[in-house]
């Protein structure tokens, strides 16, 4: 018989967090603990981590929904293998915890493969957050000089105008074949306003730019991804499309160049596996990037990640964000998320 409960986490930000959609300070998870009555010292440990603004889930019903998951936890294995829909984040809780308990035994290692056992990294870009200009030119300068080959600037927050300057700049001092560079928008223009921008961004070598408009706008979305002189990548767009049929249809309309993968909100491992099977006969490229998860839920993305191989930078780097993450064996060397296999996760700050 299976047993399963959970426990509400609130991680704190070193440094508030601004996208276009707001400023993140504080985020919730909520940690679900499975078991075995018949051994019931060993438990697998999940992250459920809905995202405020983006995942469908997350309303004042949210945890009466994990809760009546918990409850028919008998009958998990085979509601996971179809999907629980709208539930992005609870699938992917639910995925680590029975992985944890079934295949890792409690040791939160499903995959023994060269990452788990501290022989290669996983490459990552660096994550360029919004704020003032000089805010977002420091980090830039620090995550270069820690040798990062990629970083991911959010954009959309401030003067356009200041924006391409400083992009004009970082691209005169570091040309292509020594740094990548990757724009994320969050939906923070209009059509019109998108065209412009990437006509403006159509000489600086960009190598992607994420949601340049809203999600849920297919039509505008197709234009874009056929006119623009910056190849397009999907994030947002993603979310609480489900089904098989509908998946197809959004690739085959918008044809982007890239989709951006994030369990907690593309329907746990399960829901961006069927993406990228979908992907590659499309011929789109993909990524994986966290969803500002605690280490629990970056170590199930990491681990899952490592066994794809994607030789693209990922977008995992987030694991130093807050002051009272979960200890565990992730750390970052240069521009690689690594894993210690001699250093244990520590889960005394949820007891």
């Amino acid at each position: 018989m299976l047993k399963a409960d959970f426990k509400k986490y609130t991680l704190v930000f070193n440094t508030p967090a601004a996208t276009s959609r707001g400023v993140y300070s504080l985020r919730d998870s909520w940690f679900v603990f499975l078991r075995d009555t018949d051994q019931p010292e060993i438990c697998g440990v999940g992250e459920c981590a809905p995202l405020p603004s983006l995942s469908p889930e997350l309303d004042s019903q949210f945890e009466e929904k994990l809760a009546a998951c918990c409850r028919d936890i008998q009958h998990i294995s085979e509601r996971l293998a179809y999907g629980l829909e709208g539930l992005s984040s609870i699938q992917m809780g639910l995925e680590t915890a029975c992985r944890d308990l079934f295949v890792a035994k409690g040791t939160k290692r499903f995959i023994e493969n060269d990452f788990t056992a501290g022989q290669r990294g996983i490459p990552i870009n660096g994550l360029i957050w919004m704020g003032p200009l000089d805010f977002m030119q420091n980090q830039c300068r620090d995550k270069i000089q820690e040798g990062y080959g990629c970083i991911k600037i959010k954009i959309g927050a401030l003067d356009f105008s200041a924006e391409l300057a400083w992009l004009r700049e970082i691209r005169r001092q570091y040309p292509p074949d020594m740094l990548e560079i990757r724009l994320d928008a969050n939906g923070a223009f209009t059509l019109e306003e998108a065209k412009r921008i990437l006509h403006d961004l159509s000489d600086l070598t960009i190598h992607s730019i994420e949601q340049p408009i809203m999600a849920g706008q297919w039509q505008n979305m197709e234009i874009l991804s056929r006119e623009s002189p910056v190849p397009i990548a999907l994030d947002e767009e993603l979310i609480a499309v489900d089904s098989l049929e509908e998946k197809k249809m959004l690739l085959r309309k918008i044809q982007p160049a890239y989709i951006i993968l994030k369990p907690s909100l593309h329907g746990g491992f399960r829901g961006c596996e069927e993406w990228i099977d979908l992907a590659q006969k499309e011929n789109t490229g993909w990524w994986v990037t966290s969803a500002l998860e605690s280490n629990i839920g970056l170590n199930a993305i990491a681990q899952w990640t490592s066994s794809l191989n994607n030789p693209l930078p990922q977008g995992l780097g987030t694991g130093r964000l807050f002051t009272n993450n979960i200890p565990s064996p992730l750390y970052i060397e240069r521009d690689e998320l690594k894993f210690k296999n001699d250093r244990e996760f520590d889960l005394s700050p949820c007891p």
